[in-house]
């Protein structure tokens, strides 16, 4: 059986945290304002991973109303999230994401992105696939007021 699931999170900037994507600390003047570390990268492989599986979202599992979520690494929502999809029986085929930002450049932190990922998800590196672009200077990716993403995941079952 195969499974596909789509993702998706955005979250503002804010001055006040560090700026986390992919599980890496990216330097960059500004952070994103959320609950965990509000990685919108990995939030969006997560959901895309869990509605691959029909397990809801990543509010439904990680609620931003439970202090125990309350600026954790999103490294460790994935890998409760890895491990619910494990439980079920499947296994990673496939990640698509890509990175929607104005500022800061992320293509050269992509490749630590997939390492870190791919230790998460027990994967080869080439199983990942993460894109960055802008958003054309519209919208408030366009305005620099945060960034989004967007992943899509392939599991199956053997």
């Amino acid at each position: 059986m195969i499974r596909i699931g789509m993702g998706y999170d955005v979250h503002s900037f804010t001055t006040n945290k560090p700026l986390f994507l992919g599980g890496v600390q990216i330097p960059y003047k500004k952070g994103l304002k959320g609950h965990s570390d509000a990685d919108v990268l990995l939030h969006a492989i997560c959901d895309a991973l869990l509605g691959a599986a029909a397990l809801r979202d990543i509010g439904f599992h990680f609620s931003n109303q439970d202090l125990q979520w309350k600026n954790i690494s999103s490294l460790i929502l994935l890998q409760k999230t890895w491990d619910l999809i494990q439980q079920k029986g499947y296994q990673l085929g496939n990640i698509d994401a890509t990175i929607i930002a104005e500022e800061p450049k992320i293509n050269p932190h992509i490749p630590a992105m997939l390492i870190e990922i791919s230790k998460v998800l027990q994967c080869e590196p080439e199983q990942i696939s993460i894109k960055a672009t802008t958003n054309e200077k519209m919208g408030f990716v366009g305005r620099k007021e945060g960034i989004a993403a967007l992943a899509v995941a392939l599991i199956h079952k053997n």
